[in-house]
């Protein structure tokens, strides 16, 4: 079968458009910014990637277009697909229909963690021998790829998001999987473009707890209301626990991100590994619950974690100049952030942090969360923050209102440029730059670099 996808080179997209490849079907795509590292990965597969959405696209007469949830009406091939009444429909709903049946789905949910915790459930399985499929947001250096599929393998591990499936589907993507094994990491209010408060969000999260077998398992933590609250609307499904009072436990070791697994109140072994933060240690928590179910002794999945070798984009050093350490990070959410920095500070200590932020998801361009960032930055010594004043990443808030409450260890930038030099400028040995974004940032990173070195 022939499928031309709409929008591959996102990171969904892009890696479904692997797994279709790997189930034997002819696969093309077009999207409107076709460049590395997704083009090529899928260019490596013999996958024909096209430029743009042009309405002559429908020549290749494919059996089927899989349409991603960046098309919307007006977008001149969908509204050429829909005049001319060809068969389409939305990534998840293929995958859930043609790849995940038979499949035993380890979904990975939260508000914040997928990315991490799907690829340490993977590397785990892998790691003793389980060789599953997997579909995830980001690459990890131990599995190398973001998606693999072989149809005799029957652990599937997928990164399942709570975004709306297409412009035709309101439903979460994750509504599509019909996992048997749920991981919870968290739930808070996000994707305010889409979501008006918490409770619709929560409603999604029923929705996906109600296609869940009885005989299957959700893992979720202890603390958390708003997962109380979608278990209380009705759950059918076993419910196992982690983090403080739960059945998997961490307690921190004396290296800063070494922790001892506990299971009901037994020492089961110590996670030795180089990623901060408690937000990863309930991570490793998680992923070795989901892990037992596939029969993983909790010794082994120790093990594994220990030489998890982490993820993109996830406190990844893009390099050292001067004794100044540049970090990428995928965090953009109030939550995350703090978390990120609070992570970052126990591990250096009392160096100083530069914190570069640009706030542009949806959400944060709103400025739904705006109010909570001088919050979440109190573990910077500076922060730099970017944000356009017009244009697709304009801001709807103003920057030197919401950091006022941080006074002179704050600054905006509508430029680029000016903000890469305020920076440099502001480096000094021993300091650690910590750039949070969930896009490429107009390449600041390697453009820091640069101007540090010279």
């Amino acid at each position: 079968m022939h499928l031309h996808i709409l929008g591959i080179c996102g990171t969904f997209m892009g890696g479904l458009a692997l797994i279709a490849r790997s189930a034997g079907h002819t696969v093309t795509g077009c999207d409107t910014a076709v460049y590395p590292p997704m083009s090529t990965q899928l260019e490596e597969q013999g996958i024909r990637l096209i430029e743009g959405f042009d309405a002559l696209q429908t020549d290749l007469k494919p059996d089927l277009y899989i349409i991603g949830n960046v098309v919307t009406r007006g977008n001149p091939l969908m509204e050429a697909i829909l005049d001319k009444g060809l068969p389409y429909t939305s990534g998840p709903q293929w995958l859930g229909a043609e790849i995940l049946q038979g499949q035993h789905v380890l979904a990975v949910a939260g508000t914040h963690g997928k990315t991490t915790t799907s690829s340490m459930l993977a590397w785990i399985l892998d790691y003793v021998g389980l060789k599953p499929n997997f579909l995830i947001g980001g690459i990890a250096a131990d599995l190398k790829v973001s998606a693999r599929f072989q149809a005799d393998q029957k652990a599937f591990v997928i990164e399942a998001d709570e975004y709306d499936t297409a412009f035709f589907d309101k439903r979460s993507k994750f509504v599509h999987y019909r996992p048997r094994t749920a991981i919870f990491n968290n739930l808070e209010f996000d994707h305010a473009d889409i979501f008006p408060d918490l409770t619709a969000i929560e409603t999604q999260f029923h929705h996906l707890v109600r296609t869940m077998p009885s005989q299957g398992r959700i893992i979720r933590p202890t603390n958390c209301e708003s997962l109380d609250r979608v278990i209380a609307r009705g759950c059918w499904t076993q419910v196992e626990t982690f983090g403080p009072s739960g059945r998997w436990q961490a307690v921190s070791g004396i290296h800063p991100s070494h922790f001892e697994v506990i299971q009901n109140e037994t020492a089961l072994g110590t996670v030795k590994w180089e990623l901060t933060g408690e937000h990863n240690r309930m991570n490793g928590l998680a992923a070795l619950a989901a892990a037992e179910q596939l029969g993983v002794p909790a010794q082994s999945g120790i093990e594994a974690l220990s030489v998890f070798a982490g993820v993109k984009r996830r406190m990844e050093l893009r390099g050292t100049v001067r004794d100044i350490n540049v970090y990428d990070d995928f965090a953009h959410h109030p939550t995350a952030i703090a978390t990120t920095l609070e992570g970052l500070r126990k591990q250096i200590g009392n160096k100083r942090i530069l914190a570069v932020i640009e706030p542009r998801s949806n959400t944060m361009k709103l400025g739904t969360m705006a109010a909570r960032l001088p919050q979440a930055l109190e573990n910077a010594d500076l922060t730099f923050c970017f944000g356009a004043t017009s244009g697709k990443h304009a801001l709807g808030w103003n920057p030197q209102s919401v950091f006022a409450p941080l006074a002179e260890r704050a600054s905006a930038y509508d430029d680029l440029d000016k903000m890469i030099d305020a920076i440099c400028l502001s480096a000094s040995p021993g300091d650690s730059i910590l750039i949070m974004s969930n896009g490429s940032f107009g390449g600041i990173h390697e453009k820091i670099l640069d101007r540090l070195q010279h």
